[in-house]
């Protein structure tokens, strides 16, 4: 997909959300419901995405602070 298609697609589903966003005062309580429960499960998801990111990152970088290893002086040879 080029990079135009793209940002076409994401302008399109942006307008079409618009869209329901406006109509949302008027919309039957069903309607209200269901868009509410969509909404819920795209926020969980982000928010899960966010802590297993978080987690992953906490735990993949080496140790700060390391074992410090005693660094003894050459002996004279």
């Amino acid at each position: 997909m080029a990079a135009s298609d793209f940002v076409q697609e994401i302008h399109s589903i942006g307008e079409r959300l618009r869209l329901k966003l406006q109509r949302l005062p008027r919309a039957e309580p069903v309607e209200i419901v269901a868009f509410s429960v969509i909404l819920l499960f795209i926020g969980v998801v982000l928010l899960l995405l966010l802590i297993a990111c978080s987690y992953c990152c906490a735990h993949c970088r080496p140790e700060r602070r390391a074992r410090k290893v005693q660094v003894r002086p050459k002996s004279p040879q």
